[in-house]
């Protein structure tokens, strides 16, 4: 898996903009929100996302995968290495985290 491959990826959204928060973090937002951050400075390449809480508690168990620093409260997760998914999972979970955030926004910014 490439960091190229998830950009990709997490543009193929509807309003998505990007941009670098905290002076090195590559975020992912929809309506100012956001949904995928990238640290691509790691070696390897790390990422957090938002996952459904049923899948908070199993996703955290697997190998590479913790809370989140700061946003696990919000079940977020960190993958320490990009390449322990397969592009067709990265999909889902972006998908996943695009829609979670997506729905939660108000009705303006939707």
């Amino acid at each position: 898996m490439t960091l190229e491959t998830l950009q990709i990826i997490c543009r193929q959204f509807d309003n998505v903009t990007e941009d670098i928060k905290w002076a090195k973090d590559y975020c992912f937002s929809v309506g100012g929100k956001m949904f995928f951050v990238v640290v691509p400075d790691s070696v390897p390449v790390s990422v957090s996302f938002k996952v459904t809480d049923e899948l908070f508690e199993e996703m955290t168990e697997r190998e590479g995968f913790i809370p989140a620093p700061y946003a696990a409260r919000h079940k977020w997760v960190l993958v320490d290495n990009i390449s322990r998914l397969k592009k067709q999972e990265w999909e889902y979970y972006i998908d996943m985290s695009y829609r979670l955030v997506a729905t939660k926004l108000p009705k303006k910014k939707k």
